[in-house]
């Protein structure tokens, strides 16, 4: 299946700014729209080949960084392409993390 056109349609407009946000936070946006897609793509086939998994789980599968996969989790959820699973994992500093799949 064609993720990447599927994932650069659903997310081309997804706010990632707001109205009252510093014009460097609107710069930045467009800057990660490309990127973004990428990582949206990593993402999903990591949970589809692995199922359930942290954020930590999944950036330690990807060789993304935590804070980029935390970022598009977010992302994610809101369009209703994943979702936490209600249970918590352990993240790679011991505490409870969500645990997330797909929908």
């Amino acid at each position: 299946m064609d993720y990447k056109r599927m994932f650069e349609q659903i997310f081309l407009e997804f706010p990632r700014v707001r109205t009252n946000d510093p014009m460097t936070s609107f710069e930045a946006a467009e800057a990660i729209k490309p990127v973004a897609s990428e990582h949206h793509i990593i993402i999903f086939e990591c949970l589809k080949k692995y199922g359930a998994l942290g954020k930590d789980g999944i950036a330690a599968l990807t060789n993304l960084d935590g804070n980029q996969v935390a970022r598009r989790l977010k992302e994610m959820k809101v369009i209703g392409l994943i979702e936490p699973t209600g249970n918590t994992v352990k993240s790679n500093s011991g505490r409870n993390e969500r645990e997330w799949s797909i929908c």
